[in-house]
């Protein structure tokens, strides 16, 4: 299996990477292959082409390459704490409430909201991070029975959660001003077009400190696979551990949401992908759930800046379009998964 990932893995990079500059050379003003290559090197040394490349098109598929890795990978270390395979972080209503606490965060300072500078984006992950804690808190609060997590309760939970936050951002962003209104909502519909490198800069972080932290548990996520008497007979601290896994993921989703909005169902389907290719070990589904999530977003925003040119289909919509049949296939299949036996 070891050397399966590690094969997996390389094609999965060199997908994302001409992926990626399939990407860099679509777009509305044009440019041959030859000039994208010489800006690319500093050979080409034409304005147009640098503010292009370097300030248009490269932070848009950067920051889209790692809203989808973290999203990826959130989206396994949370099926691995509830045991859930449809868990996600939209579904479970994390990213609305990361969403609603940054569009107060919006309304509060707003008139002080110009663009997306340092301090903009230091203040909406702080406000990013509280919202999803709080959502994970309410999570496990109201989906617990008999002192155990209830898969089909924290889904019903999640989607509560998700449907109260989402009318409660609604309700926030009417009272706000015409042009902090239009910014919120354009945010909120999961889109990546106005990204730039402060955003980019912005995540390095939550990177540095979350991803190693998630990557090192990797087998407590496998021993967390078990029943809790297995779990209880190993002397395994599970609740510790689940805090501190969601602690995590939370910090990463805040991270993905401020600078992209809410994109939903990567969290959903990169692992499943990455469970049919590399097995159930968290070990290998971890980076390679990183990696589809990677090719999910780059892909679907490439499909909507370039088949519905000159208009534009934020990322999110894309990617939800492609994901409720597969929830939906999802949900079906696991309701025939616990019907029983005649």
């Amino acid at each position: 299996m070891r050397n399966r990932f590690i094969k997996l893995i390389l094609l999965g990079i060199a997908c994302v990477v001409l992926l990626m500059y399939v990407s860099l050379t679509s777009g509305l003003f044009e440019m041959t292959q030859l000039e994208v290559i010489r800006t690319l090197f500093g050979l080409d040394h034409e304005a147009d082409h640098r503010l292009v490349i370097f300030e248009f098109r490269m932070p848009r598929i950067v920051i889209g390459a790692l809203v989808g890795c973290a999203l990826g990978i959130v989206g396994s270390v949370l099926q691995g704490v509830t045991k859930n395979q449809l868990a996600d972080p939209g579904i479970l209503g994390i990213q609305s409430a990361v969403g609603l606490a940054v569009v107060c965060y919006m309304f509060f300072i707003q008139g002080n909201v110009v663009g997306m500078s340092g301090l903009s984006l230091a203040g909406m992950s702080v406000w990013g991070w509280i919202g999803g804690v709080l959502a994970a808190f309410f999570l496990f609060l109201f989906s617990k029975k008999h002192g155990e997590l209830d898969p089909k309760r924290l889904i019903l939970v999640g989607i509560a959660l998700n449907s109260g936050f989402g009318a409660l951002t609604l309700f926030v962003s009417l009272k706000m001003n015409p042009r902090d209104f239009e910014m919120a909502t354009v945010w909120l519909s999961g889109s990546i077009y106005s990204a730039s490198w402060e955003q980019v800069v912005s995540m390095i972080p939550w990177f540095l400190l979350v991803v190693p932290l998630l990557f090192w548990k990797a087998s407590t996520l496998n021993l967390m696979q078990l029943d809790e008497v297995s779990i209880v007979g190993l002397g395994l601290r599970a609740n510790l551990y689940r805090l501190l896994l969601l602690l995590g993921a939370v910090g990463l989703i805040s991270s993905s949401v401020i600078v992209s909005g809410s994109i939903s169902f990567v969290g959903l389907i990169a692992p499943h992908i990455a469970r049919r290719l590399v097995g159930i070990h968290h070990q290998y589904i971890l980076p390679m759930s990183g990696i589809v999530g990677m090719l999910l977003v780059v892909l679907g925003d490439w499909i909507g800046r370039t088949i519905f040119a000159p208009a534009e289909l934020a990322v999110g919509i894309v990617i939800s379009i492609i994901g409720v049949p597969y929830f939906i296939y999802l949900l079906m299949r696991s309701s025939r998964s616990v019907q029983p036996q005649r």
